[in-house]
């Protein structure tokens, strides 16, 4: 009995040892299972040995010793569950790792208004809920109804379908829970960052219905955009020949420059490290911001039309030069932008654990989560959107009788929702790739399709613009321009989705979809804009 006692004490202690190595790990699994289910996501064969192995060994082991029985039963249950781990990292790791390949590739930066009619069944007596079965878009990202959640305590539930092969997803959870070896997305310095625990203890706020739904993006949208033009001027007339003489016409640093260098910087804090925060608040405002305010700031169209100025006058290493440089103050840009974010999200993140519950109370209020604070947000921005049109036409006419290169700005102001609009539709077309079999989805042809339309409107309306010669027209097509064009395209988002191909260890495919975005609208530029400017003498 002695024996038996102390065999049984010298199992528990086992036991008790074998649960505190396995809780050790991230996964629930040791290192070492960590690693070879890692290696073993791209093939099955290995992580299929190593479970036959495993499960033999604790056979063997429990028909060794009939007096042990009771131990080795605890013991067979034990390895269940740390089998049943290895197939969790095995699938994490292989969705991390393979699944970044996939269409939700390209939904990092947005999906249009499919995160309003995917997310809504036309079911009269259901209208406002979500169903189990639909598809539902988060602000440019996919969920279903079997995605992981991740709790305020650190834990990460299975994941499944196609949100963990989302490299957004990939981002996110690698933010807060940062993986380990060769799972790493970010660099191995990225400090872990705590979730904010008032944002995920609030269930789903309450839904309008999909028309007013659909009608709250739009305004939000508009009034965003009208705001991103204005900014955009204004940072055009600081940085440019008349104030600070920084930017300008014939030199490789553009007018939008510091325009898209702040939107870039901007969508690294609000479309990637802190969307989820701003989710919590408002889904409408995620949108409003990122692609209405940040999508306008920054402009695809004029940055390509100025470099064409400038080979059309002869200044070839000027438009060269400006290509490559702007595109590595942008994307320099974002990654600084990310990397303070999420400095400052961290330090606030452990600000907010440590305040009272009055403090994180005060938070929560924050949330629009009621159909009175939504409906009241849709007519404060209607008031809004109405009043900034009103005063745009007013003075866009006035401007316009005099003249005055002031109408530039007020007919920007007035046709620039419809470019918001036209690529928030166009978003729609992200990771739907190409064909009837649905080939190359992970490039963003939705934002591509956008930048390339705007730049080579705006080519073709420069050569109008120089054909008519009149001061009227050159103030109409320019209003256009900086409008419409200047919204429909965007860097922003661009510089985005290059971001999280890059983080997700798809370089080749970031410095394919760079080339497809910048070479063929330079090139289209040059057949409708350069060439008839070098026949015509156009000056």
């Amino acid at each position: 009995m002695e024996h038996g006692g102390t065999r049984q004490i010298m199992d528990s202690a086992n036991n008790d040892q074998l649960v505190r190595s396995t809780s050790s790990s991230r996964v629930g699994i040791p290192s070492s299972f960590r690693t070879l289910s890692c290696s073993s996501s791209l093939g099955g064969s290995i992580s299929a040995i190593t479970n036959e192995s495993l499960q033999n060994s604790l056979g063997r082991n429990s028909g060794r010793d009939s007096r042990r029985r009771g131990s080795c039963s605890l013991r067979r249950d034990l390895g269940d569950r740390v089998l049943k781990s290895i197939s969790l990292s095995r699938e994490l790791a292989g969705q991390m790792l393979v699944g970044v390949n996939s269409s939700l590739l390209a939904q990092t930066g947005d999906t249009g208004d499919r995160i309003v009619v995917s997310g809504w069944e036309d079911d009269n007596e259901n209208w406002g809920i979500p169903t189990d079965n639909a598809n539902n878009f988060e602000n440019g990202f996919k969920y279903s109804s079997h995605d992981p959640e991740i709790s305020s305590d650190g834990i990460m539930f299975e994941p499944s379908g196609e949100k963990a092969a989302s490299p957004a997803y990939l981002l996110e959870v690698d933010r807060l829970f940062p993986p380990p070896g060769d799972l790493m997305l970010h660099s191995a310095k990225k400090d872990k960052i705590h979730d904010m625990h008032f944002t995920l203890q609030q269930g789903k706020p309450d839904r309008l219905s999909p028309t007013l739904d659909y009608i709250s993006y739009l305004v939000h949208l508009a009034v965003f955009g009208i705001l991103g033009v204005m900014t955009r001027y204004l940072l055009q007339k600081l940085f440019g020949p008349n104030l600070l003489a920084l930017t300008g016409d014939a030199t490789p640093l553009y007018l939008d420059l510091p325009s898209n260098m702040l939107g870039s910087f901007l969508m690294g804090w609000f479309g990637i490290v802190f969307k989820p925060d701003l989710r919590y608040v408002s889904e409408h405002l995620v949108v409003g911001i990122t692609t209405g305010y940040m999508g306008s700031l920054t402009t695809f169209s004029g940055w390509n039309q100025k470099m064409l100025d400038l080979s059309a006058e002869g200044h070839w290493t000027f438009a060269v030069a400006g290509i490559i440089l702007g595109m590595f103050i942008v994307n320099e840009c974002v990654t600084i932008g990310v990397e303070s974010a999420e400095f400052l999200r961290s330090c606030f993140s452990e600000w907010i654990e440590n305040c009272s519950e009055k403090t994180k109370g005060r938070f929560q209020c924050l949330r629009l989560d009621t159909l009175k604070l939504q409906l009241m947000v849709i007519i404060l921005m209607l008031v809004i959107w109405v009043s900034l049109s009103g005063l745009s036409c007013i003075l866009a006419v006035k401007k316009m009788d005099n003249l005055t290169n002031g109408a530039v700005l007020w007919l920007g102001c007035l046709l620039g929702p419809f470019g918001v609009w036209a690529r928030w539709y166009l978003s729609r077309l992200n990771g739907q790739g190409l064909g009837i079999k649905g080939s190359l989805k992970w490039l963003p042809i939705g934002t591509l399709l956008a930048n390339f339309l705007a730049a080579f409107l705006m080519a073709a309306l420069s050569t109008i613009s120089n054909a008519v010669n009149t001061k009227r027209c050159r103030i109409i097509v320019s209003g256009v321009q900086f409008g419409f064009l200047g919204c429909m395209s965007t860097v922003s988002t661009f510089v985005a989705e290059v971001y999280a191909m890059r983080q997700s260890r798809q370089s080749g495919k970031a410095l394919a979809y760079t080339i497809f975005t910048i070479l063929p609208p330079f090139l289209a530029g040059i057949l409708i804009y350069s060439i008839p400017v070098w026949t015509k003498h156009y000056t």
